[in-house]
């Protein structure tokens, strides 16, 4: 793909493409996890195959690495949590070429990453994201589903797939004079994802686009973030703090501030996306969930942590052991990728009772739908605001929502990211 090609890229285009790489065999993931917490508690060698999903590792070094998956709570919690034994370094070989160095995060490990995590932190904690709720809930409202009442039927993910994007890059600091500029930078963002092709013959081709795409984002955040640092780097928006940030006598450079808000974007859209797909599935197929929400909307934040319980969108998390470690009495060497089932710990019947039953009264326990320990998902407070806040919208605005009965009802698919594709309702 030409650069002219990816800055005419299309988000919905990008979108599904990604929907697509990662969507998988068919194989139920639920049942097969199952199948391993029941009969073995680990998994020499590469679970993750059968599903037809690459992983955030190197794809042409894996015929050399080994492979293990792990199934039950305590297993996943143990690597989750200990990011100096179980490492993410790697994923910086894999899609995180496209991002090109920089603040990469997720490819962070050690005192690097400690560092850079206690310098970003504070823009992402409830006191700060809570400051966003009314520009969110005005975002919602006022530019999303008011002008959709009239209409009486909707696709919910079409919604679902803009309002995220336009939220986080206003929150960011994204000039908001050209709403359509947002949706290329979703687009080259999703392209950049996409860039960890498991078929070999395609690997190249994506990972050339991802990188295009990447410089193409970087380009245009470099020019926001040069503007404000010279205009005086004021603001609350995350930029603004960004510049201003400081921890133990370390600042921010505007390279490490580009890269990462570049590396924020994929998450900051299409995570909200799918988890809000995912949420509304629930809402609306599982019998009385959605009269009780809508009668007491004080349930509705209980209903996002259990659907992410329930259905994490990400089902498996990948680390790179540093030494030679022991599960069950298999010996785990040096330089071997561990995969943590997500989907099963959340389902682990040592843990959750009924774990395979949605239930809106359940106690609450630490789940791994924002992953765990120091890697957890830095905007997991932004992500569940920004969900509290649609959901409300959705039932204000549109009444008796439901279900079109003339439309399919939704499914929650994927082996890799889960998500429901469309959600038809109607409302009177």
């Amino acid at each position: 793909m030409s650069e002219s090609n990816v800055k005419d890229m299309k988000l919905e285009t990008a979108y599904s493409a990604v929907s697509d790489l990662y969507k998988g065999t068919g194989i139920d993931i639920h049942e097969a996890c199952q199948k391993m917490r029941e009969k073995s508690p680990i998994f020499e060698g590469d679970f993750i195959r059968q599903f037809g999903v690459p992983t955030n590792a190197d794809v042409s070094d894996q015929s050399a690495t080994r492979n293990f998956a792990l199934f039950r709570y305590q297993d996943v919690m143990t690597v989750l949590r200990d990011a100096g034994t179980y490492t993410s370094g790697f994923i910086a070989k894999g899609f995180g070429k496209a991002f090109d160095g920089g603040l990469t995060v997720l490819a962070m490990d050690g005192e690097e990453h400690k560092s850079v995590r206690q310098l970003l932190q504070p823009a992402f904690m409830p006191a700060t994201v809570n400051k966003w709720c009314d520009r969110m809930d005005d975002i919602i409202r006022n530019h999303y589903l008011a002008p959709m009442v009239p209409q009486k039927k909707a696709n919910l993910m079409e919604f679902g797939l803009s309002f995220p994007i336009r939220i986080m890059y206003a929150l960011m600091g994204f000039p908001e004079d050209d709403p359509e500029k947002f949706r290329s930078y979703a687009a080259w963002s999703l392209a950049m994802v996409g860039a960890n092709q498991l078929d070999p013959s395609k690997a190249d081709d994506a990972m050339k686009t991802g990188m295009e795409a990447g410089k193409a984002l970087y380009d245009s955040i470099m020019e926001i973030v040069v503007a404000r640092r010279e205009a005086g780097s004021e603001g609350e928006d995350l930029i603004g703090r960004l510049l201003r940030c400081e921890h133990e006598g370390r600042t921010l450079n505007d390279h490490e501030v580009v890269t990462f808000c570049r590396m924020l974007l994929p998450a900051a859209g299409e995570t909200t996306t799918r988890t809000l797909s995912v949420v509304l599935t629930l809402m609306f197929t599982i019998p009385g969930l959605l009269d009780r929400v809508r009668n007491d909307r004080s349930l509705v934040p209980k209903m996002i942590d259990e659907s992410i319980r329930f259905e994490p969108i990400a089902t498996f998390k990948v680390r790179e052991v540093a030494k030679d470690v022991e599960f069950y009495g298999v010996k785990i060497p040096k330089g071997s990728f561990i995969q943590c089932m997500v989907t099963s710990a959340n389902r682990d019947e040592d843990v959750f009772e009924n774990p395979d039953e949605f239930d809106l009264d359940r106690r609450q326990k630490p789940s791994f739908g924002f992953g765990f320990g120091p890697h957890m998902c830095i905007g997991q407070f932004v992500a569940k605001l920004e969900l509290n806040n649609a959901i409300n919208a959705i039932l204000d605005l549109f009444p008796n929502i439901r279900l079109d009965p003339e439309m399919p009802v939704p499914h929650i698919q994927g082996a890799q990211l889960r998500e429901a594709h469309e959600v038809h309702v109607i409302w009177d």
